[in-house]
């Protein structure tokens, strides 16, 4: 992984713990509605890692601009139905810390 958006105020710290992996971080801002998802870079992104499910919405916009990226939600929360199909990880921070989640998005596979 290259490159991962972050949409929500991530107050566990994946975003900073990804960077502290190599990967280029930038973030949708606000509402993460189109226009903020495409200044963070959404069209060339490998990952989409929500750290507020209320922000679930985004996921959807997000896949019209960009269908090659993998969802990641790292949230207490749980993902909204509708959500749920496409994100490709779900974490609660209580069962596996930043770091780990880190190395196993960042490792080679």
């Amino acid at each position: 992984m290259d490159h991962a958006v972050v949409i929500g105020s991530d107050p566990d710290g994946l975003g900073e713990a990804l960077e502290e992996h190599g990967v280029t971080v930038s973030r949708a801002t606000g509402t993460a509605d189109r226009d903020s998802l495409v200044d963070a870079g959404i069209e060339e992104t490998d990952a989409l890692v929500v750290t507020d499910v209320g922000l679930a919405t985004s996921i959807p916009v997000a896949r019209e601009l960009n269908d090659r990226f993998r969802v990641v939600v790292y949230s207490h929360d749980s993902i909204p139905e509708f959500a749920r199909a496409s994100a490709g990880l779900v974490v609660d921070p209580d069962l596996l810390d930043v770091e780990t989640v880190a190395e196993e998005l960042t490792a080679e596979h």
